[in-house]
């Protein structure tokens, strides 16, 4: 099911997140707007989603922000672009009606006391089937090489694949759960997904993701798309037991007081590439350095960015540094969560804060590695 949108000029809250992108990163004229639609799922009937405390912890985060970069295929010089989106489109609806959470809104509730004030506010997801929004654009003259940007700073118009950066997950309220845009490119196409964080985490980014991709090869080969899935996702929502039933209320009831919208400074941004056997070598000094053997590569490369970040911010010799990663916890609950598992469900690692010095030096040297 598809719906063409209004024009965006009348909508104050797009309008300022229009002015904040262009803020943040410049206006990007290579990268034009061609269409607008919004995507809804077939009709099923509709349903309350209450959020956790850890969906609630990112009201103030970014959306998850990924994309996948294809050339074209090398039999055709180009892809023909009316085909493809209309085979996402409608993959992507049935999609939706699996993952029917993206195709909702944010909805603030408010419980008044008698005499009408504002007690508290409890925050979930209305899935009516409100739909998804799906963009179409060019960018004039760029190529795939260009995307990619093996050396130097990564290109700005890279911000300009998202239609939904620089908003915050609050912004679900007005905004729609999921945006998808597809760029055409001189020589290929870079799709890219804008996915609220309070629906789901970087898991349930890539479940959502794969599945699209699963109806859209069974349409291609004929079929509708809507059978059985290999592993359809669990929506039912996990919370601590004996730790307060859904839905949950907080104290704030204005959205002012936990909101945060951060605008850092105008950055450099470059993407590093390290080869298989660049991170054998790494993950080898690493354990032979501290006298173990069971440092993961991704330990090893972590350490050494740190290292390089700490060195760069020329911190004072005795400043605590610490650096910190999310881990995904489904299968570390007791009773593990299914994988399947759709939401946001990851655990800070334990902060162990080091002296500056520590990172830069070892026995009188710099470290290198």
């Amino acid at each position: 099911m598809l719906e063409t949108n209004p024009a965006r000029s009348g909508n104050r809250s797009n309008t300022s997140r229009v002015s904040e992108r262009c803020l943040l990163h410049g206006p990007s004229p290579a990268v034009h707007t061609i269409s607008t639609c919004t995507v809804k799922p077939p009709p099923r009937p509709r349903r309350i989603c209450h959020l956790t405390p850890w969906d609630i912890a990112m009201l103030s985060a970014h959306y998850i922000q990924k994309g996948l970069l294809f050339a074209n295929p090398p039999s055709s010089s180009s892809l023909d672009p009316k085909q493809l989106i209309e085979q996402l489109k409608s993959s992507l609806s049935v999609a939706l009606l699996q993952f029917y959470q993206l195709a909702g809104r944010l909805v603030t509730e408010e419980d008044r006391d008698a005499d009408g004030e504002v007690k508290s506010t409890s925050v979930y997801i209305d899935c009516d089937g409100q739909g998804a929004e799906f963009v179409h654009a060019v960018a004039d003259g760029i190529k795939v090489a260009d995307v990619l940007a093996l050396s130097g700073d990564l290109p700005k118009f890279l911000h300009d694949f998202f239609q939904l950066d620089g908003a915050v997950n609050h912004d679900g309220h007005f905004s729609t759960l999921l945006s998808v845009q597809l760029t055409e490119l001189v020589d290929g196409v870079f799709l890219g997904c804008s996915f609220n964080h309070v629906v789901g985490d970087g898991t349930a980014y890539w479940k959502f993701f794969n599945t699209w991709a699963e109806i859209a090869r069974a349409t291609d080969r004929g079929g509708s798309g809507g059978g059985g899935l290999s592993r359809p996702p669990v929506h039912d929502r996990w919370f601590l037991e004996g730790h307060g039933a859904p839905p949950l209320k907080l104290p704030l009831t204005d959205p002012s007081r936990f909101l945060l919208r951060f605008a850092p400074p105008p950055l450099r941004e470059r993407m590093f590439h390290f080869s298989r056997e660049a991170v054998a070598r790494l993950k080898a000094r690493a354990n032979e350095e501290c006298g173990r053997g069971d440092l993961s590569s991704f330990q090893s490369l972590t350490a050494l960015l740190w290292r390089a970040v700490t060195r760069a911010r020329g911190l004072a010799p005795g400043q605590a540094t610490s650096c910190r990663v999310a881990i995904e916890n489904r299968a570390r609950l007791r009773p593990p969560l299914a994988k399947e598992y759709f939401g946001t469900r990851y655990t800070p690692s334990p902060r162990r804060p080091r002296r500056a010095s520590s990172s830069r030096r070892e026995s009188g040297g710099p470290r290198r590695w």
